[in-house]
């Protein structure tokens, strides 16, 4: 079903800063407006931790048809500080990428890297993993950042817990997350303009563990919210994928159509296109980029490790079909080469590829539900994607948090 071009009502209708051209079932397609761009979706957002999306270059982003980024709150108030990129005029203009920008608010990387945490009802004291020293955010702080950033999309600071978490743990992070929305939004309105028509965007947070109800329960909670979008946060930290799909069904069914949906740390292809399907509009991951640096490449017909060795004869490109620089210039040997030397072009070389993969993949999509073909393309990827299995992501997650914590 397509729906009317509300292009024209740009600068009156309330819903002019993210508006759904087309859907297809629950998918849909549309645009988000920002102050850096127009960016289509659904849509995917390399993750540049530290300013940097590792081993590319803003062109290399260009060149992949990137749209947006995400830049990472966290890291980047600890070094080089928030107070230093203001005064370049912003983590566009620092690292020269002149697109939209999502900054996350640091929650996750407060639950995932900080040693000796502290969480109280205004926020959380926590040491930093770089040197020990200690710092509090509370939400006021984390917008406030995000503001020194110049992100065009800003998080509201939450509290993630793990798969192994327990249901009281759940829950405390629920309260926490839901008592700090209100001074997300406060701190939010104090910075910006709300009556500008294209301006910054806050986004809330949905938590609630891995149980359906407190899911439903939060996602209703930040949907009656004050806030721009609506991101499911929480997942991808170790469940299973049928818990995964489960939970992100809950969250999802209270969410309104017109507001974008964003599913935070999601980025393996068989998972985009699922979420899709169920009508989310936004994601950001490191795992291409990650397994990228580790030898796994996606083609259409799973993911490949390019360090076995029968590619060492390989002459065709990583992938035929690709129109990314990395197939269009070098073969899967030459490839294959590099990792066994431990050339840094390698990285460079597969990182490209991923996520011209997983660009090309939301192109897909995008086209697919306009045409009111997404159920057929969504049939068709499956009949020729082998995902990784069970075990091996497993072992994957827990060889990548190890290099995480040495700093790789």
């Amino acid at each position: 079903m397509s729906l009317p071009d509300k292009s024209n009502d740009a600068a009156t209708s309330p819903g002019a800063r993210f508006q759904v051209s087309s859907e297809d079932g629950s998918a849909r397609a549309g645009r988000l407006i920002l102050p850096n761009g127009t960016v289509q979706t659904p849509a995917f957002m390399p993750v540049g931790t530290q300013a940097s999306v590792k081993s590319l270059d803003p062109v290399d982003l260009e060149h992949i048809e990137a749209e947006i980024i995400l830049a990472n709150t966290y890291h980047l108030m600890l070094r080089p500080g928030s107070e230093l990129i203001q005064k370049f005029g912003g983590v566009g203009k620092f690292m020269n990428w002149d697109g939209p920008i999502l900054t996350d608010s640091g929650g996750f990387q407060v639950f995932s890297l900080a040693q000796r945490r502290t969480l109280h009802d205004e926020g959380v004291v926590f040491r930093s993993h770089i040197d020990g020293a200690e710092w509090e955010l509370t939400p006021e702080h984390a917008i406030r950042i995000q503001n020194q950033l110049g992100a065009d999309i800003s998080m509201a600071l939450d509290v993630c817990s793990g798969y192994e978490a327990s249901p009281e743990e759940q829950e405390h992070a629920l309260e926490l997350t839901h008592r700090w929305l209100p001074m997300n939004i406060g701190a939010f309105d104090r910075l910006v303009d709300r009556t500008v028509d294209i301006r910054p965007l806050l986004f809330g947070i949905c938590q609630g563990g891995f149980d359906k109800r407190r899911r439903a329960r939060s996602a209703s909670f930040v949907n009656d919210s004050n806030v721009d979008g609506l991101a499911i946060g929480g997942l991808s930290v170790g469940e299973p994928k049928d818990v995964l799909a489960e939970m992100l069904e809950a969250s999802i069914q209270p969410l309104d159509r017109d507001r974008p949906r964003y599913l935070m740390g999601v980025g393996s292809p068989e998972d985009l296109w699922n979420a899709v399907a169920l009508g989310v509009d936004m994601f950001d991951c490191v795992l291409p980029t990650r397994v990228a640096r580790h030898g796994g490449i996606f083609t259409l017909d799973g993911r490949i490790n390019i360090r076995a060795a029968r590619y060492r004869n390989a002459d065709d490109p990583l992938d035929s079909i690709c129109d990314c620089y990395t197939c269009r210039e070098f073969s899967a040997a030459y490839i294959h080469h590099l990792f066994r030397a431990g050339e840094l072009l390698a990285y460079r070389l597969a990182t490209i590829h991923n996520l011209r993969f997983i660009m090309r993949q939301m192109q897909t999509m995008r086209t697919a539900i306009a045409a009111n073909a997404f159920e057929s393309e969504h049939r068709r990827f499956f009949a020729r994607y082998s995902p990784v299995n069970e075990s091996t992501r497993n072992e994957q997650q827990r060889m990548f948090a190890a290099a995480k914590r040495a700093g790789g």
